[in-house]
């Protein structure tokens, strides 16, 4: 097996001492601002299977998104009971807000894509790989430099989360769209 090979297992079938440092780092991690830039990859595999290269132009930033606030509190004033619905869902999923605070953060760079770093009660952590587009190392390497001509791709939900938030990387039988779409949900009214 190769290193990332390791890495990939130890990350899937953690080891007691593996677990003792995740719960470490997460106690560190609450303190820590919800947008921070890291040094390097906490997953390299993942980082390095999404197009991550440690050169010059690559940004990887650890990103918090909280749990819940999907429900809307109780509506106290008349409403036909069709406007009474309390339940909201999110139309994105907390990937996909991730990348999208990212962004917003770094107006300079491109999501590439992200990860999924680590959870616990009340909050998610994914880390975002970023790519500066006015690096000189990023305009001259032709397998990256794609990325400049697709700017807001977070925003526009062409990104791997986003395009599962949208319904369109389902994996079902024959691989279908989801029915109904979204905007069918929301016009029943729930």
């Amino acid at each position: 097996m190769g290193m990332y090979q390791y890495i990939r297992e130890a990350w899937r079938k953690p080891t007691e001492t593996l677990e003792d440092l995740w719960q470490q780092r997460i106690i560190k991690w609450r303190r820590e601002p919800a947008t921070i830039r890291i040094e390097r990859p906490t997953r390299l595999d993942r980082a390095r299977s999404l197009g991550y290269k440690a050169k010059p132009g690559f940004v990887i930033v650890r990103q918090r998104v909280t749990r819940g606030g999907r429900q809307r509190p109780q509506i106290r004033h008349p409403r036909r009971p069709k406007a009474m619905g309390r339940r909201k869902d999110l139309t994105m999923n907390y990937q996909a807000v991730a990348e999208n605070r990212a962004a917003d953060k770094y107006p300079n760079c491109e999501v590439l894509s992200s990860y999924y770093v680590a959870e616990d009660g009340l909050h998610y952590w994914y880390e975002v790989i970023l790519v500066d587009r006015t690096n000189p190392s990023i305009l001259a390497d032709s397998n990256i430099n794609w990325i400049l001509n697709h700017k807001g791709r977070s925003e526009r939900g062409l990104t791997s989360a986003g395009k599962r938030a949208r319904g369109l990387l389902h994996k079902g039988k024959g691989a279908e769209k989801i029915r109904p779409s979204l905007r069918a949900h929301n016009r029943k009214g729930n």
